[in-house]
């Protein structure tokens, strides 16, 4: 992360009371904390020890949002009250005091090693860490791997006492060259400890550093021809760039705070009275619209922590169904979207809504079924309000105070409302108005 853009907003900061609000990269809450100086609060995750929670939080946030406070007891208020209300991951994973995994760089081997362990203990080796998601900590560690070339294996050995080629020549990472190869000794340990190095500014969050390091070598091996070294590190470069994402930072009135904490309810509502394995942090919803079977279109909006995602919506002609059949039409443009997602290795949302009853929510889960996609999808009927799940005969009906059904009727509204735009602007290209 680069944290050298982010002074100038942090100079920005009032020195108040207040609550602080972190955020990752979308826009989840993953940490609440309150300050009597929110300057110097903030500015301290920045200079944190690299081993310590602060830094944890550090790895994960992507934006930062306050509220200010008319004391620090009402800090401690607010706070409570989002806490109590949002539970975010970080405040919970300290609250229960489990274990959570730390990237472990073996230094004291000839040739180390990088994995993630939930034991940090004295033998040498570099920790980083902890982190909150194992699956997303293994993602990091293989990518790592990857890039770096360093080994994989499990076999104990150093530069005086290799083990046997034999044992070690038929070694897929050697024959892919995704490894330096030590064990053959394709590498001196001088050599592999110094590739090590770029592993320890990435962990340590030295993205400059290393860009500038990386910069320097990829023109030296193009000025010597040695075009695929040059290559490897321009990958690298466009991976870390990737990598090192930036910091927003800002002021967030109470209305936006309560605004905030309203949307997580309402999707922690959802998830229960549907009975969701996982937050629907993103919901995809599904309207069509024609008028006499003319011009028959349909649309699709995202919809991303109860916020409408606008530059993910998507418009569709029907190009299959002659006439009027709904359910038709909702069969092509569910199975057109998510095997477009599929087939770009893109993310799927968490939901699907379609606006209709049984008959369109059939229509969905059968296109779903043929693409062998297993997303969770309902249907929202408007005349009663009534929710349609593929496992229950009778539709579910929630209060119309519900901040789960509100949440779905702003999806469902607001895909009809692009439907109709987007029908509209044809008929009149058509018909010349």
């Amino acid at each position: 992360m680069s944290i050298s853009h982010e002074n100038k907003k942090l100079a920005q900061i009032p020195k108040l009371p207040g609550v602080y609000i972190m955020r990752d990269g979308i826009a989840n809450i993953i940490y609440i904390g309150k300050a009597k100086n929110l300057k110097n609060r903030i500015s301290s995750y920045f200079n944190a020890n690299i081993n310590s929670k602060a830094a944890a939080i550090i790895t994960a946030m992507r934006k930062i949002d306050y509220v200010l406070c008319t004391s620090e007891r009402e800090a401690l208020i607010v706070e409570r009250h989002l806490i109590n209300k949002v539970k975010p991951y970080f405040n919970s994973m300290w609250k229960d005091d489990k274990s959570y995994p730390y990237i472990k760089l073996s230094i004291a081997e000839d040739f180390p090693r990088l994995t993630f362990t939930r034991k940090k203990i004295e033998d040498g080796a570099l920790y980083f860490g902890p982190y909150p998601q194992i699956f997303y900590i293994k993602k990091l560690v293989h990518w790592l791997v990857k890039l770096f070339k360093i080994r994989q294996c499990k076999i104990n050995f150093n530069e005086n006492n290799l083990p046997n080629e034999k044992k070690v020549k038929s070694c897929l990472y050697y024959h892919t060259q995704t490894c330096f190869a030590p064990c053959l000794g394709k590498i001196t340990s001088r050599d592999y400890k110094t590739k090590v190095k770029d592993i320890k500014l990435f962990l340590n969050g030295k993205f400059k550093k290393l860009e500038n390091e990386w910069k320097t070598q990829m023109f030296s091996f193009s000025k010597v021809l040695r075009y695929e070294e040059a290559m490897d590190i321009r990958d690298r470069l466009y991976a870390l760039q990737n990598m090192s994402e930036r910091v927003i930072i800002s002021e967030i009135t109470q209305n936006e705070m309560n605004q905030s904490v309203q949307r997580a309810d309402s999707i922690n509502e959802l998830k229960d009275v549907l009975g969701l394995k996982h937050q629907p942090a993103i919901i995809e919803g599904f309207d069509n619209s024609n008028i006499q079977g003319a011009s028959a279109v349909a649309s699709m909006v995202r919809f991303q922590n109860g916020i409408a995602d606008k530059k993910n919506y998507r418009r569709f002609k029907i190009k299959t169904v002659v006439g009027i059949d709904d359910f038709a039409s909702i069969h092509e443009v569910v199975f057109r979207r998510y095997s477009s997602l599929t087939r770009k290795n893109e993310k799927l949302p968490d939901l699907v809504l379609i606006d209709g009853g049984k008959g369109q929510l059939g229509a969905a889960i059968d296109a779903l079924r043929e693409l062998q996609l297993q997303i969770p999808v309902v249907a929202l009927a408007k005349k009663n309000e009534e929710i349609f799940l593929p496992t229950k005969d009778k539709a579910l009906v929630l209060s119309k105070y519900s901040g789960a059904l509100k949440l779905l009727q702003s999806v469902r509204d607001e895909a009809h409302r692009f439907a109709v735009n987007y029908h509209r602007k044809l008929r009149a290209k058509y018909f010349g108005i």
